[in-house]
């Protein structure tokens, strides 16, 4: 039987009133990957008004080709994400991804049944590797990684959800380290940023 892991990281200041934590859950069936082609157009920097919702995410160097959900906060303060395994969140009160500022998508993290999660395989990316976010409007947005960083699970992520560069960016986020049988946790949290092409 799987277990549910939740996992929250600070994340002050995401909305004027408050400041909600990311809630994750890991540790279920992931289907098989999907090839990575898109019949999309990859939209320039300047064609901001053609932005639409987030609907797929592709990281071909770590074959991830997963349907994006859009999540807002819980009552319990959280961000919130969807049950499935194989699909990734995006946090919808923040920009959408190639809007300017900071887009967050979360995903799982761990095995359930020898098959792994969506984000299972972030830490891997590596500087230069290309993603790219499908959008309801029939175009493709994408991102070259700049680094990735670790978290401890309390620390103070205002930088991951806000910027003020005047660019654009896409941080994915999920679990990372050794289980924490106590806490129910993973020990460490992973961001991997992204800036637009």
């Amino acid at each position: 039987m799987a277990r549910r892991i939740v996992f929250s990281i600070i994340a002050v200041g995401l909305l004027a009133a408050t400041a909600p934590t990311l809630g994750l859950a890991f540790n279920r069936p992931a289907q098989s990957i999907a090839r990575e082609t898109s019949h999309t157009p990859v939209l320039s920097q300047k064609s901001v008004n053609d932005i639409g919702i987030p609907i797929r995410l592709r990281i071909p160097a770590i074959n991830v080709n997963s349907a994006v959900e859009p999540v807002g906060i819980t009552p319990g303060g959280v961000m919130d994400i969807k049950e499935n395994q194989d699909n990734t969140a995006w946090y919808k009160y923040g920009p959408r991804p190639g809007e300017n500022g900071n887009a967050v998508i979360a995903g799982h993290y761990g095995w359930d049944h020898q098959k792994p999660s969506v984000f299972t395989q972030l830490s891997k990316l590596q500087e230069g590797d290309k993603l790219y976010v499908d959008s309801d409007k029939r175009t493709t947005i994408a991102f070259v990684i700049r680094k990735s960083k670790r978290y401890n699970p309390d620390a103070d992520t205002t930088a991951i959800f806000k910027s003020n560069d005047g660019n654009s960016h896409l941080n994915l986020i999920t679990c990372d380290g050794s289980w924490d049988e106590a806490k129910k946790s993973y020990t460490n949290r992973l961001v991997v940023f992204a800036d637009r092409t």
